[in-house]
């Protein structure tokens, strides 16, 4: 059974930035896209940005330019990093695969942008 584990977040100050990671495991990660999703409070989990085993990248509207999603396919790990954070991003961050079934969700990790 494939292993999400998120690590990563925190509480920052607008403007801030934090930089997420999710460890991989039991599975051959550098076959599979991955993503990083969040769901706030009262809202629905949304796709946030998204990377193909061979680097291409993808982001909501409201990522583009702010957030860059990266991975190490030698550490079964991907990252996605955060600047100029807003509020509006403050959620709880799940990482996953987009592509087929989702894996058993991990327990994801908080980011709280507050002044």
């Amino acid at each position: 059974q494939v292993q999400l584990v998120e690590s990563g977040g925190g509480l920052v100050h607008p403007g801030g930035s934090l930089r997420l990671s999710c460890e991989v495991s039991r599975t051959i990660f550098s076959i599979y896209t991955m993503a990083w999703y969040r769901q706030a409070p009262g809202k629905q989990r949304e796709l946030v940005a998204s990377i193909t085993g061979k680097g291409s990248t993808g982001y909501v509207d409201t990522a583009k330019g702010r957030f860059a999603i990266s991975r190490d396919n030698a550490k079964n790990t991907v990252y996605l990093q955060m600047n100029s954070l807003i509020p509006e991003d403050t959620a709880v961050y799940y990482c996953n695969t987009p592509l087929g079934n989702p894996w058993a969700w991990g327990q994801g990790t908080q980011v709280t942008v507050s002044s």
